[in-house]
């Protein structure tokens, strides 16, 4: 299996999160369609109004707020939902549209879409042939004088 740091950065922050109260760490799936990446997180039972997302330079940041209200005077027989904040951090790296990031929140899911700027997309690079390749003009330069000349190709 190959290392990947982004990986291990990962697993880390979780572990550390992981011992933090009140702060959890949101599952989520992230793959690449075409010219966008595309972020699915779990966000069950949370409020869309508390989740929040922004970019600083590569970084990619989800907060969100989950609270559990209960009857005054209730006696819990059993509480598995937890209330608290979760976070979920991401370094974009580059070749990111940050300005087109895009986010839509159903059914408890957060998908984030994230577009790849457009000089990082590939790119044919045409090749000439015939009477467009013999129409190009290079320039030649002697190294020792440094003097140009004008070569046909």
């Amino acid at each position: 299996m190959k290392f990947d740091p982004f990986r291990e950065l990962d697993r880390v922050a979780g572990a550390l999160l992981e011992n933090r109260p009140g702060l959890r760490l949101m599952p989520m799936d992230l793959y690449r369609e075409k010219d966008h990446y595309v972020l699915s997180a779990d966000l069950p039972g949370i409020d869309p109004g508390s989740v929040d997302i922004d970019v600083d330079g590569q970084l990619l940041t989800i907060r969100a707020e989950r609270t559990l209200r209960g009857a005054e005077g209730v006696k819990w027989l059993t509480r598995e939902r937890e209330s608290g904040s979760f976070l979920r951090q991401l370094n974009l790296g580059q070749g990111i549209d940050t300005e087109g990031i895009a986010a839509r929140y159903e059914n408890g899911v957060l998908s984030v879409t994230i577009p790849v700027s457009e000089r990082a997309k590939p790119r044919k690079i045409e090749i000439m042939t015939g009477e467009s390749a013999t129409s190009v003009e290079a320039t030649a330069v002697d190294a020792p004088t440094g003097h140009r000349e004008a070569v046909e190709a």
